[in-house]
């Protein structure tokens, strides 16, 4: 077999796999949006059926027969699609192969059970009920760690698999950089006047959805191309090309919750359905994201860079209003104050850009403890009080405000929560740079133009697909290797801006 038939070999698999993963996405989308209760463990049962095929796929003998014959040929110029696909299947099959079938289906099946233990002990706040779940999760994701293998500790082996190359010991910096900014902003307006509260509810969910569908459309989420639901934990999921689902959780008293929830669902949706150039990439590493990190900057990018800025407001607020004629005695500069507030909260969802990273550090810090062994699961809650109250200054009244706020446990997706700080960072590293590069943008944005700042995204990150690395990722789109400073100098001009700092 000649090198070129080998890589056709690899395309053909790939884009097959990707047909068959799609399949298993749309198999838990419906499961946290359409599945009737009794039907969950069946649901569990066909996900572990659908993830062993797949497993059995990405450990194919014959991925690295085809594989060493690519990289036998005569090397190819680096940085080019095929050099990054050849190099991302050698990744992805590597790591494949040192994850036993059984332990891969143990853990899809604990997933899917866990979820639903999830929502039911979120819903009761009971966490004596999920803890079970969260113990063979945490179990099985030592093994994984195990399996895989690590140079310092099993939770880096976790964390590679969401952040390729980055460690406890890469993030644990950059989240102390962020948890002392915000630290040191929340003392810098603790004596200011508050921005005046958006008037009270309530805000019907009708009209709710119907200002959403117009603003994710004006972002440039196409409506045949997306869905819009509800679901306990909002998410995007992309099922294949041209089918984005995204959801949130609406609440009547606050429309803002689901607003900014939908603009976030929306930049990873945005992002997702990027990935494809219409060059034959869908189905290979080139037409995949980067990272979860890389994942997560669009999703920040579009929620807190653009849908909490002045400009923003001063297109969309007439839409609002139209909405919810509660709002018609706001100006777009008290609306901007508003949502930009610093109010810290227990629920990390609905934090605000400035508190938000030292949800992340909570949550790090907690993980990180369970993998290592020094945290028992039975300990959680006690430990998450502790630490929310050293690092939020808060504690939970209930479980269900605390340890049991999240689904990522419940999937097993421990070394997951660091890529939203890291997303964070990214976010604020790509808009300071599409600033530089579009002098207009904000009058832009202000005229309800958001296309340049999309195409200047695709360009420059959802096409390069997993062409890099994050961290050069972003400094191949930026110039400069990213760091902790552009987020940090947006928070304060934006405290600067509502506080009058």
């Amino acid at each position: 077999m000649t090198a070129r038939q080998a890589y056709e070999s690899l395309v053909a698999h790939s884009r097959e796999s990707a047909d068959l993963g799609a399949a298993l996405s749309l198999l838990s989308w419906d499961q946290q949006v359409m599945l009737p209760p009794a039907a969950h463990p069946g649901r569990a049962a066909q996900i572990g059926a659908l993830t062993a095929i797949l497993h059995r796929r990405a450990t194919d003998p014959r991925l690295g027969e085809w594989l060493a014959a690519c990289e036998a040929d005569a090397p190819r110029e680096p940085g080019t699609p095929e050099a990054a696909n050849i190099r991302e299947w050698r990744r992805d099959f590597d790591l494949a192969v040192k994850i036993p079938e059984d332990l891969a289906v143990a853990l899809a099946r604990a997933a899917s059970a866990g979820q639903r233990a999830w929502e039911f002990a979120r819903k009761e706040n009971d966490f004596k009920a999920f803890a079970p779940h969260l113990q063979e999760l945490l179990e099985l994701s030592r093994r994984k760690a195990e399996a895989i293998g690590y140079a310092g500790e099993a939770y880096d082996a976790l964390l590679d698999t969401y952040e390729p190359g980055e460690t406890a010991a890469s993030v644990a910096p950059i989240l102390a950089e962020l948890r002392d900014a915000s630290k040191a902003l929340l003392e810098a307006v603790k004596d200011a006047p508050a921005p005046k509260p958006l008037p009270a509810g309530p805000y019907p969910v009708a009209a709710q959805q119907a200002l959403l569908a117009d603003i994710t459309s004006l972002l440039g989420l196409p409506p045949d191309a997306s869905r819009l639901d509800v679901s306990a934990h909002p998410f995007s999921t992309l099922i294949g090309p041209g089918d984005a689902r995204i959801t949130v959780r609406y609440d009547a008293a606050d429309f803002t919750k689901a607003l900014f929830g939908a603009v976030h669902e929306t930049g990873h949706a945005l992002y997702s359905l990027g990935h494809d150039s219409g060059d034959g990439r869908h189905g290979t590493p080139m037409g995949e994201f980067a990272s979860l990190g890389v994942h997560e900057s669009q999703s920040r990018l579009w929620e807190n860079q653009v849908a909490r800025s002045l400009p923003f407001w001063e297109h969309v607020l007439p839409l609002a209003v139209a909405r919810f004629p509660a709002l018609s005695g706001l100006s777009p500069e008290e609306l901007f104050a508003a949502v930009s507030a610093i109010r810290p909260g227990l629920i990390r969802v609905d934090a605000d850009e400035t508190t938000y990273n030292p949800h992340i550090v909570l949550r790090f810090e907690l993980e990180l403890a369970l993998v290592r062994g020094d945290l028992a699961v039975a300990d959680l809650p006690g430990a998450w009080n502790e630490k929310s109250r050293e690092i939020l200054g808060l504690a939970a009244p209930r479980d269900a405000e605390g340890c049991l706020q999240d689904v990522h446990w419940s999937m097993g997706a421990f070394g997951y929560f660091p890529t939203y700080s890291l997303g964070n960072v990214y976010a604020a590293c790509l808009f300071e740079a599409a600033r530089a590069a579009l002098p207009g943008l904000d009058a832009a944005m202000a005229a309800g133009s958001f296309r340049p700042l999309l195409d200047w995204l695709r360009a420059n990150i959802h096409e390069k697909g997993r062409l890099s690395r994050p961290r050069d990722l972003i400094a191949a789109a930026t110039g400069e290797s990213p760091t902790a400073g552009p987020l940090i100098r947006h928070l304060q001009a934006k405290a600067k801006a509502v506080y009058g700092l």
